[in-house]
Order: structure tokens, then C-alpha cells, then sequence
């Protein structure tokens, strides 16, 4: 057996023993699980901690990708297979009579995305891991997901889905990393002489974001990058009083409702109170994100002026792009940067991806909502899009129906605020995940703000990585592939590109079957 198959297998039995408090009679298979994703997470730290060194060593500048979602699957074969470990680990645990596909199949799916979003997000930070970029994914770390699906009596039920009952051992918890998230509130004009006055956010119910980090290796280059996921903490977790007097309820009140924010994947919202809900999601984790940002920027810089130099952010659908609003509000009203430098430096910071292109499905809030839960925040998007309108107009004299097409906000009763038009105005890049999208995008759904920024409207093809959905799919296949191509294409899809002289090749018979039946026992 090769020697490092011997220390992983030394690995499992020191985390079963000093880790887990297991041995070979009481450790259940869940334990035997655990114990191999904790050396894996060895492997990984590492990794981590050098990859994060050499980045600040160089003061790189840094990628930061903030999505609502993440469906990052089952992450045990990933990382196992992007470390280069599968065999090494397969041997350790076949010397304790332990199958490691079985382990693999004890792993819960991360609630933590629903679809093609998430899994966009997913893609993108392994491929950016890959090609070592410096690079941080950021959204939420969500205590149930959406739902899990049971069917009773020939109907779907939702259950919720509850993913981290036995604890997610691939986390880091980083309860020193808590920021304070602000709602509600007042603003109050402060006269700060020569004619100056500046914006003062007060009277605000506050909630804590705490970071988890989970690492995002990369394909065989020792780079590990971070996926960054807050939750919601209450600033005072129980009142005594209230629990001394028998309101027990009341007693956890303020933990139960500050906590409801990372609960639950996309909440319902049918009700105000839903609506709410997801509006305080999307600047929970945008506050708390730049917060960090911002935190990791200033250890290197004492202004703003290289900010767009050293920080570059995708906006992931609309989601995020309440920090469009936020980063102004940061830099007007706490930093007390002129609005013409702040907003120089916003729109060269975000880029935005689109992921619709039927104009209904574009998310606006209702002004009053958003004023609010957000009264600061309403103020500026209000300022933004009164300047904007006035460069449209001085653009297109003679054109008002462009005016109001471009306009944030509009209507004349329940005004509602575009979040895709402040992504497209507050960007200095718009892009779509097809060519056909991005296309669309520039001549049905925004022909009036590519008018306006013909250069700004791009395409970047949503891909996938190849290396889960094929490589991990189909390790069989793939080693047919490498052995008719070579081994480039794990690192570069185009690589496959390689086997268009096969394309005319038939499969042998008998090795077609014998991929088949396996694929067939398999399933």
C-alpha cells in the first residue's frame, strides 16, 4: 500500500479517537463519514491558509461573487477528487473494510441554492479556484434551505429541509467575525457648515451576520479559495426579565425574529410580511458582505481611490443589488466622499449577470416597503435615478418615452423601485448566460438602456464544470477520454475539442457494453 494511503488511514483513526471520542465497536457509520471529511478538511486547511497568504502578500486584487444562492452539491467527492486524493482515500478506508462510495452517499445535499442560479454560482467558484484567481463567493447560510420533497398519497409535501441535523463539518464557524446589520429607522439631515449636510441613520433595530467559510479548492494547483455564508445572530439572545416574570415566549422573542432572516431559502411572499422578509435577506447579507470587503481593503489603503482597482464585485441576478445603494451610503454618508467621486467608484466596483428575459419576472420593490425596512437606502436610490434621468434627457432630448423607460422608479400610486435598472445604471457591465440571452437582453428586455450604454451589455455563456458533471459523473468515461486525448482537458474544457477527429469513431462493442452495464449496476 503506498505510503500516504498509510497516513490517511492514520488520519481516520486520530479523528475517530481525538475528534469524535469513537472507537472501532461504538463509531457509527456517520462517525466513519465524519471522521474522513475532518482529514479531508486537513488536506484542505493548508492549502487554505497559504493560498489566503499569498494573496495578501501581494495585495491582489480580488473577485467577489455575491449570489443568494450556492448549490454546491455534495461536497466530499469534489474535493477529494479536486485534491487529487480519490485513491488514497479509497485504500485507507479499504483496509477498514469501508466502501468509500458508501460514505459518499451519507452526505446531505447543502441547502444552500434551488436551481440554475446557484448552480451557476457553484461552477463559477470552482473555475475560478481553478484558475487561480483570487476569489470569495458570498450569500447566506441558510439553516433549512427551501424544502425537502416527500410524496404522501400520490401528492408532493413540503417538509423543511433540514440539512445540517447532523452538524456540517466542512464549515469554519467564525463567531469573531460578526458585523451589525441596521433596518427601520429615520434619517436626519446633520448641517455640517458651508452649505454641507450629511445623511445620519438612526434610531435602527440591528441584527449580527457571523461568517462561516467554507474552502473552494481548486483543480490540483494547492489553491483554495473561500466561499463566505452569513447567519443571522440576535444581539441579545434572551431577556431574563421577561423569562423571570413567565413570559417565556417573550423571553426568546428578539433571537427568534432576528434569526428568521437566515432560515429559510426564498420565503413566501404572498404577505407584507414575506416581502419583507426577503428584502431584509438581500441586505443582510449585501451589509454584512461589503462590510468585509471593505474591512479586508483597508488593511492595504487608507482612501478609496484604488477601491475599483482592488475589488471587483458580481452581482449575481438582483438579488445583491441593494449594494449598488449600500456602497453609496457608505461612502457619502460614513466616509464623507463627494457623490460624484462615490458613484465614480460604485459603477467601476459592480458588474451585474442577468438570468431573465421576461420583463414580468424582473424583481422591483414597493417604494413604500423599501422606505421602510430601508429609509436611507430609498433616499439615495431616489438621487440616483433623479441624476440619471437628467443625463437620459440631455442624451435624448427629444426622446421622453426613453426617459421613462430608464426611469428606477416608477409609477404614480404604489411606485415601484427596478432592481435590474439600478443594476444596469450602477454597473459598468451587463451580462447575460447565453449569446441568445445577452442578445435579447440589447433588443427585447433593455433596448432603451443599451441605447444609453451601447458598449456596457456583454456575453459571458453560462458553462458548467466539467469536473463534477463529468469527471465525478462518469470516472469511467473520462478515463476513456484521457486516454484518447490526454489529460489536459481536467484543467481546460477546450481541451475537448481534441476528440472532434473521433467524433466518426464508433465504440467498440464490447467496451460499449461493458461502460453501459456498469453505468446500469451503478444506478
Amino acid at each position: 500500500m503506498p505510503r500516504s494511503s498509510i497516513v490517511f488511514q492514520e488520519s481516520l483513526l486520530e479523528h475517530l479517537t481525538f475528534s469524535l471520542a469513537k472507537d472501532a465497536y461504538s463509531a457509527t457509520q456517520r462517525d466513519k463519514f465524519d471522521a474522513v471529511v475532518l482529514s479531508v478538511r486537513d488536506q484542505l486547511s493548508e492549502r487554505w491558509i497559504k493560498t489566503q497568504q499569498k494573496y495578501y502578500q501581494v495585495n491582489a486584487k480580488r473577485v467577489y461573487y455575491m449570489s443568494l444562492e450556492f448549490l454546491l452539491g455534495r461536497l466530499l467527492n469534489s474535493y477529494v477528487n479536486n485534491l487529487g486524493l480519490m485513491g488514497q482515500y479509497a485504500q485507507a478506508l479499504d483496509i477498514f473494510g469501508l466502501s468509500y462510495q458508501d460514505l459518499v452517499e451519507l452526505e446531505f445535499d447543502a441547502g444552500l441554492g434551488n436551481g440554475g442560479l446557484g448552480r451557476l454560482a457553484a461552477c463559477y467558484l470552482d473555475s475560478l479556484a481553478t484558475l487561480e484567481y483570487p476569489a470569495y463567493g458570498y450569500g447566506i447560510r441558510y439553516e433549512f434551505g427551501i424544502f425537502a420533497q416527500k410524496i404522501k398519497d400520490g401528492y408532493q409535501v413540503e417538509i423543511p429541509d433540514n440539512w445540517l441535523r447532523y452538524t456540517n463539518r466542512w464549515e469554519f464557524p467564525h463567531a469573531e467575525i460578526l458585523y451589525p446589520v441596521r433596518f427601520y429607522g429615520k434619517v436626519d439631515a446633520i448641517n455640517c457648515g458651508s452649505g454641507r449636510h450629511r445623511m445620519l441613520w438612526t434610531d435602527t433595530e440591528e441584527v449580527m451576520a457571523m461568517a462561516y467559510d467554507y474552502p473552494v479548492p481548486g483543480y490540483r494547483n494547492g489553491i483554495v479559495n473561500t466561499l463566505r455564508l452569513w447567519s443571522a445572530k440576535a444581539t441579545r439572545e434572551f431577556n431574563l426579565s421577561y423569562f423571570n416574570s413567565g413570559d417565556y415566549m417573550k423571553a426568546m422573542e428578539d433571537k427568534n425574529q432576528s434569526e428568521n432572516i437566515s432560515k429559510v431559502l426564498y420565503p413566501d411572499d404572498h404577505t407584507t410580511a414575506g416581502k419583507e422578509l426577503r428584502l431584509k435577506q438581500q441586505y443582510f447579507f449585501v451589509s454584512a458582505t461589503l462590510r468585509d470587503i471593505i474591512r479586508r481593503y483597508r488593511k492595504f489603503h487608507r482612501s478609496y481611490a484604488e477601491f475599483p482597482n482592488k475589488v471587483a464585485i458580481q452581482l449575481n441576478d438582483t438579488h445583491p443589488t441593494i449594494a449598488i445603494a449600500e456602497l453609496m451610503h457608505v461612502l457619502v454618508d460614513q466616509e464623507g466622499i463627494s457623490w460624484e467621486e462615490s458613484w465614480d467608484i460604485t459603477r467601476n466596483t459592480f458588474a451585474y449577470t442577468n438570468h431573465t428575459v421576461l420583463p414580468e419576472a424582473l424583481e422591483t420593490w414597493s417604494e413604500g416597503l423599501l422606505g421602510n425596512l430601508l429609509p436611507r437606502h430609498l433616499q439615495i436610490i431616489q438621487e440616483i435615478d433623479r441624476r440619471f434621468q437628467i443625463e437620459v434627457g440631455m442624451q435624448f432630448p427629444d426622446n421622453p418615452h426613453r426617459i421613462a423607460q430608464t426611469a428606477i422608479i416608477t409609477g404614480d400610486g404604489d411606485r415601484r423601485v427596478h432592481m435590474a435598472r439600478l443594476a444596469i445604471v450602477g454597473s459598468h457591465a451587463v451580462n447575460g448566460v447565453s449569446a441568445l440571452h445577452s442578445d435579447l437582453l440589447k433588443t427585447n428586455v433593455f433596448p432603451d438602456f443599451h441605447a444609453v450604454f451601447p458598449d456596457r451589455f456583454t456575453n459571458v455563456t453560462n458553462g458548467i464544470t466539467h469536473r463534477r458533471w463529468l469527471i465525478e459523473a462518469n470516472p469511467r468515461l473520462s478515463a476513456l477520454v484521457t486516454e484518447a486525448i490526454g489529460d489536459r482537458w481536467m484543467y481546460d474544457l477546450a481541451e475537448l475539442r481534441a476528440l472532434e477527429p473521433f467524433a466518426d469513431d464508433s465504440v467498440p462493442p464490447a467496451l460499449h457494453a461493458r461502460l453501459s452495464g456498469e453505468a446500469h449496476a451503478r444506478i
